[in-house]
């Protein structure tokens, strides 16, 4: 799949299913496969981020003018938020586990079925839907918030909105094995189950409480203090949600250092003429520094094409490294923002620098960046 490079990317879907639990090839199941390559581990399921400085370079990112254009991401759906702001054409969701990549196909579902906010985060966390849904679109988030706390788990509703969800993912044209739809009904019940209290966890290892609820995540502020999450507004909501009915927001697996997926993406930006307008990292960095591949990393970076304003956006978390120039206090991570021109420059001069040299040079100005 990955050779036939003249498909068109933008087909609208249309698939017919024609056994239940069955996948036809799909438009949108080809270009998850053409962009993927194979999975590899971590440590954790990662169903929702512990980055609790999140949105404070959404400033940054309206400031720069960083908007369209592609956006490629990694994880869960903090993603969302990016998306939102940036209103890319195309948005890449690339992840080393093949788990993060079924997490958004249910994502997707959820986005499909969706007529508001209110009834995502009713699908999301297994509540029913309050019959009067209209009157919830243009509430205030904390409304819809205490909604869902206040609604009892109904674990019969949730089994039978988890199974329509899964008849649309077979729809997608992504091949799903028997331990992928074990994987998709645990992760939906991990949400249903622990309701807005969801957190990070890694595996083998206690929870750390330090790390911010789902709850927590929803409510985070920009640095002028406004909330401003994906949920914040039906308008932010909606942005995601069209580009994703629009098949527009494309769940890969691939490594950031890897052979194929960074690189495939950089072909197609070639193809259609495009630019990267944010790539957003995490702390994947400082992993690819430990496991002595950032060098490919770099490489791929070089593969994309960017411009002056295209950015990357990174979380950096202390952890005896020391403490950023740029940390907010209260928090356990520190969000940071860096032009890729500037990025490919500073590996360029220095072929050996080190983590922290990545992290804290030639850095936007997050509450005043100007292109």
């Amino acid at each position: 799949m990955r050779g036939r490079r003249a498909l068109p990317f933008l087909l609208a879907l249309s698939v017919c299913v024609s056994a239940p639990g069955a996948a036809q090839e799909s438009a949108f199941g080809r270009q998850v496969a053409r962009f993927s390559e194979s999975g590899g581990f971590f440590d954790s399921d990662n169903l929702v981020s512990n980055e609790t400085s999140y949105l404070h370079v959404l400033g940054a990112i309206e400031g720069y003018g960083v908007h369209g254009g592609v956006y490629i991401g990694v994880g869960p759906e903090q993603n969302f938020s990016y998306i939102a702001r940036v209103k890319p054409e195309v948005a890449f969701l690339i992840d080393i586990r093949r788990d993060n990549m079924l997490l958004h196909l249910l994502f997707k579902a959820m986005f499909e079925t969706a007529r508001n906010r209110m009834e995502f985060l009713s699908l999301l966390y297994g509540r029913p839907a309050p019959p009067d849904l209209s009157i919830w679109t243009d509430l205030p988030l904390t409304d819809l918030l205490t909604r869902i706390d206040r609604t009892p788990f109904d674990s019969v509703a949730h089994a039978r909105t988890h199974e329509a969800l899964m008849a649309k993912v077979t729809g997608y044209g992504v091949p799903l094995t028997p331990e992928d739809r074990a994987t998709l009904r645990r992760f939906h019940d991990e949400f249903a189950v622990s309701g807005l209290d969801i957190r990070f966890t890694s595996r083998g290892r206690p929870i750390r409480f330090s790390y911010p609820t789902a709850r927590d995540l929803y409510l985070q502020t920009d640095l002028e203090g406004n909330q401003a999450s994906y949920l914040t507004t039906e308008d932010g909501w909606r942005v995601v949600r069209d580009l994703s009915r629009r098949d527009r927001i494309i769940p890969i697996v691939g490594d950031l250092a890897g052979p194929t997926a960074v690189k495939e993406i950089g072909r197609y930006l070639t193809e259609t003429g495009k630019k990267v307008s944010l790539l957003y990292v995490s702390n994947v960095e400082m992993y690819l520094f430990r496991y002595g591949t950032f060098g490919k990393f770099v490489d791929n970076v070089r593969a994309l094409p960017a411009g002056p304003n295209s950015v990357i956006v990174r979380s950096y978390f202390g952890r005896g490294m020391g403490i950023h120039p740029q940390a907010e206090p209260g928090h356990l991570s520190v969000q940071i923002m860096q032009t890729i021109p500037s990025f490919l420059n500073l590996v360029t001069t220095q072929p050996d620098v080190q983590y922290w040299a990545v992290v804290t040079t030639d850095l936007l100005e997050l509450k005043t960046a100007k292109p």
